[in-house]
């Protein structure tokens, strides 16, 4: 056995943190509750009643972040925080104004505090209305609709009325089973984003509710080394439980941190390569404990059976007609928009508009570019086999075998190499919530470019489910600097806005005007048949109140 000390430990606890609750207790929580305000959406800010715009004390600026000391109520910019706690000495914690998150100013970055999210969702219960009248009423609609946490010391309440208000909350809760908030543990909007799509995977999650994965007999947990599979197993469990209150996956990101030690931090990250790294580390650890099928080489690994696909990629010789193909496995599929009437200087800095059409692309669209045949550039001369020369040549993409659950990520980032920046482009894109993949196989591609001189294709899909519907979207809104993330998720034709502890029933007029990142659909068979089984699945009764975590103050 080896005995090499592991190059990971969990991220120690704000020390700053740490030394402001031990003088000041939470007596700054305290006093921050009465300018918490929540909108009817879910999101909580930080609102001075009868003062004018938040500015920095500094700049005067009133743009982008705004950070409120929590010792002497002091508002500064993300540019100027830093200079606030070396000329306020021992002010270090501020609460940012727009999301009220806490930040530690001399460590600029977010820091997580179980006491703090109470001291929000305490105030958050407060707000809601109470109402006598039907069902029908704004204030109990939105009642129904809030995912609470129980505790709520923070705020002079009784207990026979807490109580009895808690149980209220939850008897009227209407919600499909499953739809559980998870909270921010600072700038992890993208790591919940793409939780909640893979919560709602059908594939998936009947594999990790079945025991599939079980941790009690899985071998690869150690005492230094957390196992990726085992966490998700945890999550799945606790969000299948029934309880209605935001959990914490704190453990789940320390897990997914020891696997993917460069992206460690608190900062944020791309919700894409997040999703990328959770199935490679889910692939990791399940791969070495199945056996591969040795005559494909197909991985058996849960990652791998339900996100994983085939693309072919052909490439002609412009000369002599010889074609090369080659097939590569893929769990995602990129698409570009259609960028040809955005440029540089106004595709991040004007607001795009879902009925303006210049600025919009289609998702069909978007995957007949992906589809279409491409001249290579005269720098990009492949060797042609026929003619044993170096050649100018034409390539072609199609997909080969589709995948259970079909993961499109729409390229919204770029990158200038003469310019040498990164933008985004905020182009609307139209995407249909039934999807038909059949024009985008290769047997349609390559009967479309021979005709019917081909009558029979190798490894034909014509038997293949070519039908698909979707269930999640996560979409980005902001710019580079500053984005947040946020899914939609699709359960019984009824849309769900997923905004980290939030969740709110939405109209999919919302969604569709939404500015969407990365979409999910699943086996159009599959989608009907998981609300059948959801409906079976048992609900615990337990409750599970707010709780320390492990690596948090």
């Amino acid at each position: 056995m080896s005995t090499r000390k592991p190059s990971y430990t969990n991220p120690k606890p704000c020390k700053h943190l740490s030394a402001y609750k031990l003088k000041h207790g939470l007596s700054g929580y305290k006093s921050l509750q009465k300018c918490l305000k929540t909108t009817p959406n879910g999101r909580t800010s930080v609102q001075n009643p009868g003062t004018e715009v938040p500015r920095c004390s500094f700049c005067n600026g009133y743009q982008g972040r705004l950070y409120i000391c929590l010792i002497c109520s002091s508002i500064s910019c993300s540019s100027h925080a830093l200079l606030h706690t070396q000329s306020e000495i021992g002010h270090y914690l501020a609460v940012d104004v727009e999301r009220a998150e806490l930040y530690c100013c001399a460590c600029s970055d977010q820091v997580y505090d179980p006491d703090f999210d109470k001291t929000v969702m305490s105030k958050h219960m407060v707000d809601l209305p109470y109402s006598t009248n039907s069902a029908d009423s704004i204030g109990e609609r939105l009642c129904e609709r809030k995912r609470l946490g129980s505790g709520v010391e923070l705020v002079d309440l009784k207990k026979a009325e807490k109580s009895a208000w808690t149980r209220d909350q939850r008897a009227k809760s209407c919600y499909p089973l499953g739809l559980r908030g998870l909270n921010n543990l600072g700038n992890t909007c993208f790591m919940n984003s793409v939780l909640q799509a893979l919560l709602h995977a059908p594939p998936l999650r009947n594999y990790f509710l079945s025991d599939r994965h079980n941790p009690k007999t899985c071998r690869k947990r150690t005492a230094n080394r957390l196992c990726l599979p085992c966490e998700l197993h945890g999550i799945f469990s606790a969000v299948y439980l029934g309880d209605r209150t935001p959990y914490s996956p704190a453990q789940f990101l320390y897990s997914w941190w020891q696997h993917s030690e460069n992206l460690a931090s608190y900062e944020q990250q791309d919700a894409h390569e997040f999703f990328i790294s959770v199935l490679d580390g889910i692939h990791e650890k399940e791969s070495k404990a199945r056996n591969q099928t040795r005559d494909t080489g197909d991985c058996q690994c849960i990652a791998h059976r339900v996100f994983s696909g085939l693309l072919r990629s052909d490439v002609t010789c412009m000369t002599c007609g010889f074609t090369s193909t080659t097939y590569d496995p893929c769990l995602d599929i990129s698409l570009n928009l259609d960028t040809s009437h955005c440029s540089w200087s106004d595709a991040s800095n004007k607001p795009v508009k879902p009925n303006d059409n210049s600025s919009s692309s289609t998702l069909l669209g978007c995957l007949d570019l992906f589809t279409k045949p491409e001249k290579l550039g005269s720098d990009q001369k492949l060797y042609c086999q026929n003619c044993e020369e170096l050649r100018d040549s034409s390539k072609q993409m199609s997909i080969r075998k589709l995948p259970l659950v079909l993961c499109l990520h729409i390229k919204r980032f770029e990158h200038s190499l003469v310019r040498k920046m990164m933008r985004k482009i905020d182009s609307y894109l139209h995407f249909p919530f039934s999807l038909d993949m059949t024009p985008y196989l290769s047997s349609s591609i390559v009967r479309n470019r021979f005709g019917n001189r081909i009558f029979a294709f190798e490894g034909d899909e014509s038997d293949i489910s070519t039908e698909f519907e979707i269930f999640a979207v996560v979409t980005h809104s902001g710019t580079l600097e500053s984005g947040h993330y946020v899914t939609y998720l699709r359960i019984k034709n009824q849309w769900y806005k997923c905004d980290s502890a939030w969740i709110n029933e939405v109209d999919e007029g919302i969604v569709r005007a939404s500015q969407c990142y990365m979409m999910f659909y699943v086996h159009k068979m599959l989608y009907y048949k998981s609300h059948e089984d959801l409906s079976r699945l048992p609900i615990s009764t337990r409750i599970e109140a707010f709780h320390r975590v492990a690596g948090c103050c």
